[in-house]
């Protein structure tokens, strides 16, 4: 980045200018997730992350929000950017309402090692502030003593021009919070292609295919789910409505006969419930894609097996379908198109002990020939022939049961639409994550409140959110 950024310099083009786009970018994702203005905290260093922090500042003021700056730094002090940018910025301390954020500006790339002195109190005041006062920390780039135990803790982590690496280091997931990207396409142009590649709208959205006018519900794709089991029936509905609102023209449900009639009478009634006690009659069921394993339960029959590894359309095979066929891995899926979906309890079925995030979900695509999700709090996508892609949508709501029952209904109904498994993959994950933060910035649910029901249902603006390219 530093590179990259004196080659844009050599061209004329102002650090200045630079830091203006950057914190313009920075204030319109913060505007973006909480659109009513509150009050706002700019913890500023002394190097030019305290610059882009008070543009973030001055932008948020003129916005409506009511804004303070505590810096680490007498006046006169820091870089000429930051003296630059705190000349022209005025700290306004009173008390308001609405959503109460704190921006980290204290340090930025290269900084490394424990924080002392002055940062490190303020680092500290960050985290009390975000504890205390459920405050929402953005961090500017990336945030300050990362990797460092007495680092801020961020919620949303501004990451200007590309992400970087140390962002999705396992390790990191509890102190980097949501990833988002800041453009600056005049500096990324300047780079050297490489490093780690992480979803985000401006990409995801080319891989949507249009609707053609003349599209009707078979033509839409038809999902076919084998799931549910007493006590577990629930699982089969979820499923079922991650694949109705996420565009499955038709979605068939087949159920066991003793949960039928709950299976029925809960599903929307957009939903098709088929009863049955052998579900082989699943390989002569017209459908273009298999969803496999929400709440099959322990003891799932051994015919699902055989849909798992025979049947040559493409299948999703999440929960109590893999862990029906770990017993037999290794195993090679060959040209059948699949879609495995772990969470880090199902995926040490197949490995123990796990290795980093990233290294397993590419081992487990390496044995089986499968495009694999290994889901978590920054899940990772990979497939053959494909490099890895993390998901960067997405919050602590998430953590309840049901989520994953959606994703496998929803990555179904996106195979249908000529969508590759990975991408699916990727799609299914950025947009089940960013129905959640709907669900919580625009409809008043609650990281506490928030059930998988209702991200089912937010759907719909996650996909109008994907197609506007929004961060």
């Amino acid at each position: 980045m530093q590179d990259a950024e004196e080659r844009l310099f050599a061209t004329g083009v102002k650090a200045e200018t630079l830091m203006d786009a950057a914190g313009l970018g920075c204030a319109r994702a913060i505007d973006h997730f909480f659109p009513e203005p509150g009050r706002a905290t700019l913890f500023c260093g002394k190097g030019n992350n305290a610059g882009d922090a008070l543009v973030i500042g001055r932008h948020l003021q003129d916005w409506g929000w009511t804004v303070d700056a505590v810096y680490s730094c007498e006046t006169g002090e820091g870089s000429d950017l930051l003296r630059n940018k705190r000349a022209d910025f005025e700290s306004d301390d009173t008390p308001g309402g609405g959503p109460r954020i704190l921006v980290d500006g204290l340090l930025g790339i290269g900084a490394g090692g424990p924080l002392r002195g002055k940062i490190g109190e303020l680092a500290e005041q960050i985290n009390t502030i975000r504890r205390a006062e459920h405050a929402t920390v953005f961090a500017v780039d990336l945030p300050t003593g990362l990797g460092a135990e007495n680092g801020v803790k961020a919620d949303f982590t501004l990451s200007i021009c590309e992400f970087k690496a140390d962002l999705l280091e396992d390790s990191a997931i509890d102190r980097v919070g949501r990833l988002v990207k800041i453009e600056l396409p005049e500096l990324s142009g300047m780079l050297e292609p490489g490093g780690p590649s992480v979803a985000d709208a401006n990409t995801l959205r080319s891989w949507l295919t249009p609707r053609n006018f003349g599209d009707h519900k078979g033509s839409a794709g038809r999902v076919a789910i084998v799931a549910g089991s007493r006590g577990l029936t629930g699982a089969a509905t979820l499923g079922g409505m991650g694949a109705l609102h996420g565009g499955a023209g038709l979605t068939t449900i087949f159920a066991e006969g003793l949960i039928y009639d709950i299976v029925a009478s809960s599903a929307p009634p957009e939903i098709m419930v088929r009863p049955t006690t052998d579900f082989s009659e699943v390989f002569d069921f017209n459908a273009d894609v298999l969803a496999i394993g929400p709440g099959l339960g322990e003891k799932p029959p051994k015919d699902i097996r055989d849909l798992i590894f025979d049947d040559p359309r493409p299948a999703v095979i999440d929960a109590d379908g893999l862990n029906l066929i770990a017993p037999k891995f290794p195993f090679d899926f060959g040209k059948k198109p699949r879609l495995l979906t772990p969470h880090p309890g199902e995926m040490a079925r197949f490995f123990d002990p796990l290795e980093t995030r990233l290294a397993t979900a590419e081992k487990l695509t390496d044995e089986t020939g499968a495009a694999v999700v290994f889901k978590g709090a920054r899940s990772v996508v990979t497939a053959p022939g494909e490099a890895a892609i993390y998901n960067s949508t997405g919050h602590p709501g998430m953590a309840t049961g049901g989520i994953g029952d959606v994703l496998t209904g929803l990555t179904a109904a996106l195979i249908t639409q000529k969508i590759s498994s990975f991408r699916a993959g990727v799609l299914g994950s950025w947009l089940i994550g960013r129905a959640a933060e709907i669900a919580t910035f625009e409809r008043g649910e609650s990281a506490e409140s928030l059930t998988a029901g209702m991200v089912a249902e937010c759907l719909g603006g996650a996909f109008e959110s994907l197609k506007r390219g929004d961060f």
